[in-house]
């Protein structure tokens, strides 16, 4: 079960297509079990096989906070047919991260995240045509007017391609904001959200509800499907994109299933 899971062997790798092209090499286990099942404990919600209890790659204990999140992970070990495709779980793989990676480095997953705002999608602006560049206002200023608004993060507007510094204490507003994920399974779905979208601010419009997660993937690609309006679609672009959203789709799973029930 480790060598299904190992990272070092491709699960780590950030670009989810080529992680999966890593696993596609590997020759794939039997499903050796019957039954996936969910048993709670002390220390919270396990994943058994069998009634055996599953371990991540680094051979800790695959335990989680909630029964809504262990329940998401045991219907993708359920759902497994003659043999275990780790590219078909997706949600198991980022939880396995956030246990045997992002719990032992926080500061610097939380960083990484930050680091974004610093060349944050949402702030660079198309000159021409002015078409775009009024989609780009009507669609991507209320987010950050938003930050500015609900956290005292002001950001600045960037014209063309060329980098340019973000306002410190815009950089740091985002990042109280960020502190109030800071378990290791949020931060590494937020984590995954922002990379995907390459928005920091996106990812923290939706943790907080102001956007969900159709809307923050939509804005995410206002550009893309600008393109694909005016030019037509690639069609192996068109399958990076939607390897791309069910790694989003997975965090999103991960993220909504730690929110308490009201």
């Amino acid at each position: 079960m480790r060598e299904l899971f190992d990272p070092p062997e491709g699960l780590s790798h950030p670009d989810p297509t080529r992680r999966a092209q890593i696993q596609m090499k590997k020759p794939l286990p039997k499903r050796f079990y019957e039954q996936a099942s969910v048993a709670a404990s002390d220390e919270g919600h396990a994943i058994h096989l069998d009634g055996r209890p599953v371990k991540t790659p680094a051979k800790r204990a695959l335990v989680v906070p909630t029964k809504m999140l262990a329940e998401i992970i045991c219907g993708e070990w359920q759902a497994q047919a003659e043999v275990i495709d780790p590219s078909t779980m997706p949600v198991t793989r980022l939880v396995n991260t956030a246990i045997d990676g992002v719990a032992d480095d926080q500061a610097a997953v939380f960083e990484d995240i930050v680091k974004f705002s610093g060349s944050d999608m949402v702030c660079y602006r198309a000159d021409s045509p002015a078409e775009l560049v009024k989609r780009q206002a009507e669609r991507w200023d209320p987010v950050l007017d938003w930050a500015a608004s609900t956290h005292g993060a002001r950001f600045i507007l960037i014209e063309g391609i060329m980098p340019q510094d973000q306002p410190t204490e815009a950089i740091e507003a985002l990042g109280r904001a960020l502190r109030r994920y800071d378990t290791p399974l949020e931060l590494a779905a937020l984590h995954t959200i922002t990379t995907l979208t390459g928005s920091a601010l996106l990812t923290i419009a939706y943790a907080d509800g102001f956007l969900d997660a159709d809307e923050a993937w939509s804005l995410a690609h206002l550009d893309e499907d600008w393109t694909i309006e005016h030019w037509g679609t690639d069609l192996e672009a068109e399958a990076r994109r939607q390897k791309r959203l069910i790694e989003l789709q997975a965090a999103v799973a991960v993220f909504s299933a730690l929110r308490p029930v009201a």
